[in-house]
């Protein structure tokens, strides 16, 4: 008896239900989310071009008699406003954006995929793993900058994140890393499918 190529196999709906909308290849909802990352993708490009355009001017805009006001419903506190103040801010901000610009970026490139029906590729395990490592350096950042914040600029105003509020984007972290593997089996199981004579 010849062998056959094994074949990955979505498990079939129940007879009389059937699924509303076809979610990979060309007209498919993938196709269309990937659309909507490219919108997003652009419209993130400029923003962070904006951003890195007035990190690098906030370098040589003078900056006397100007003055930072942190306040919210207790009170507030007025500080003079520092070049490294302003630097270390919309530098925080630009590297904000921009690591949101690099996931999208990846994203964009596993929706490809997607739209073209073929989502199980090498190439997309590394993609998904690079975007869990800039989800949790956005995060590891944004936890450190807000302290820093709290703590130097607005103390007694605005408070620091605790440990409780990291478990959601820890866990989103996660996600994306067990996807990651995910994709690596379906990828080994394509591979072994492949080579199946």
């Amino acid at each position: 008896m010849p062998l056959t190529r094994p074949e990955l196999r979505l498990p079939k709906m129940p007879r009389g239900i059937r699924a509303p909308f076809k979610t990979l290849g060309p007209g498919s909802v993938s196709s269309l989310l990937k659309i909507a990352l490219d919108v997003a993708y652009v419209l993130l490009m400029i923003i962070t071009a904006v951003l890195l355009f007035a990190f690098l001017a906030s370098i040589f805009i003078p900056l006397s008699n100007m003055n930072l006001i942190v306040a919210n419903e207790s009170g507030g506190r007025q500080q003079p406003l520092t070049r490294p103040l302003l630097l270390f801010g919309v530098g925080a901000l630009t590297a904000y954006f921009g690591g949101f610009l690099l996931i999208l970026r990846n994203l964009r490139m596993i929706f490809r995929t997607l739209t073209i029906g073929d989502p199980f590729r090498p190439e997309n395990v590394r993609r998904l793993r690079q975007i869990g490592l800039i989800l949790a350096i956005v995060t590891g950042g944004v936890w450190l900058v807000q302290g820093l914040v709290a703590a130097r600029v607005a103390p007694g105003i605005l408070d620091s994140q605790g440990t409780g509020e990291l478990l959601t984007p820890v866990f989103s972290v996660l996600v994306v890393f067990v996807l990651a593997e995910v994709f690596k089996e379906g990828a080994r199981l394509r591979r072994e499918s492949e080579l199946t004579i």
